[in-house]
């Protein structure tokens, strides 16, 4: 049995969503949370045909339970009726009863009448692990090759580790998220997924990759909206502060998880190579500062920026009047090159602080821009020292 990490996301006091791609451990977390919580799993289809078949079962069941008891829907999105039932509970029996409602995809609810529970409930995020859950005791070269989901970073072998996302990217993305999207063919779904996987982290270019995946334009987005609501995905939009610079405007398009993409990519079984490198750690990075938003509710967006003549700043996370610049560069040498763009927008956009990633073992000291190793970087995220200050 997977060992159970200890993760950084404290309980709500109320009812609450909790959103998550599949795998990231959303039930395990609840189980371990919510011990003696009455839980109805719509993931198991006896369940979900049992209260299809009698809804109010949910009603009386839930009615029959203490006041105070905790109540865990698994999936909600299987059956959106359902929370017309918990808005009833709560609307009738106040804070008699408390639910945690995990849910895998928004495009379910969103494109159905669902009620989303408006000033009943709040919204938390699921992430995979972090470096500070896997108490900062991790190779980082062996998480850009297989990313953070809790079952592969349970795994020891690296055999092991690529039959799990393997099956993931089989059982998973291409058979149970083609379903959910209502994507008809299997065939030319797969082709988008492996050729947007070859292109995360990049500057989205949906002409190219409805090219050589073999599909229409606007199937591709059509795809690319899936991912998103399934959480398998975000956009990074372009940052355009008040410069006299011309910035470029598209967005990026990253994956939830570097060993993900590398599965769909189909190089599980490949190592490393420099160029997917830099992307690897780019989604490593944004995952732990998505992560960190989240749990250390500091709130912020986070954007990048690049301009037509190439230069780029893979980060930038502002929120009210304060901006923090943020350089990942998967190399164990600093140069200073790497800083030039992050200094050349610090001079002219008024950037709080500026931080360098980097795979190396010091700290180091660039001008305006501290450079810290990966895992010094997390710890510091993880301390409040680069966001929420």
């Amino acid at each position: 049995m997977p060992a159970m990490f200890t993760r950084s996301l404290a309980l709500p006091s109320r009812t609450f969503f909790l959103f998550g791609p599949r795998g990231t451990g959303k039930t395990t977390w609840l189980r371990a949370t919510l011990p003696a919580a009455k839980r109805f799993d719509l993931v198991v289809d006896r369940e979900l045909l049992r209260l299809l078949r009698g809804p109010e079962q949910f009603r009386q069941e839930v009615e029959a339970l203490p006041r105070g008891s905790w109540v865990v829907v698994d999936e909600v999105q299987r059956l959106p009726s359902l929370l017309n039932e918990v808005q009833d509970l709560i609307a009738r029996h106040g804070n008699r009863y408390r639910f945690a409602l995990t849910g895998s995809s928004a495009r379910k609810l969103r494109r159905s009448p669902a009620n989303l529970l408006p000033g009943r409930a709040i919204n938390r995020a699921f992430f995979p692990l972090t470096a500070e859950e896997l108490r900062f005791v991790v190779s980082t070269d062996d998480v850009l090759r297989f990313g953070c989901l809790p079952a592969v970073r349970t795994e020891r072998s690296a055999a092991g580790k690529i039959d799990l996302l393997e099956a993931y990217v089989a059982n998973y993305l291409a058979q149970e998220v083609r379903v959910e999207a209502a994507v008809k063919g299997l065939e030319p779904f797969s082709r988008f997924l492996e050729v947007a996987a070859l292109a995360n982290g990049q500057v989205a270019n949906v002409a190219g990759i409805a090219r050589d995946a073999a599909v229409a334009r606007q199937t591709v987005l059509g795809y690319f909206e899936a991912l998103v609501d399934t959480l398998l995905g975000v956009w990074l939009p372009a940052w355009k502060p008040r410069a006299k610079i011309k910035e470029v405007g598209h967005p990026k398009f990253f994956f939830f998880d570097p060993g993900v993409a590398r599965a769909l990519a189909g190089r599980t079984r490949e190592p490393l190579d420099a160029e997917e490198r830099g992307r690897l750690l780019e989604t490593l990075v944004l995952h732990e500062l998505r992560a960190r938003i989240e749990i250390g509710a500091c709130g912020g967006r986070l954007a990048y920026w690049r301009t037509p003549s190439g230069s780029e700043v893979d980060f930038l996370w502002s929120r009210g009047g304060t901006t923090v610049a943020i350089e990942a560069k998967a190399s164990r040498r600093w140069r200073p090159l790497d800083g030039r763009a992050m200094r050349s927008l610090a001079a002219s956009s008024g950037i709080a602080r500026c931080i360098g990633v980097y795979l190396g073992d010091i700290v180091l000291r660039d001008g305006p821009i501290v450079v810290l190793p990966f895992l010094e970087f997390t710890r510091q995220l993880a301390a409040g020292k680069v966001l929420c200050r």
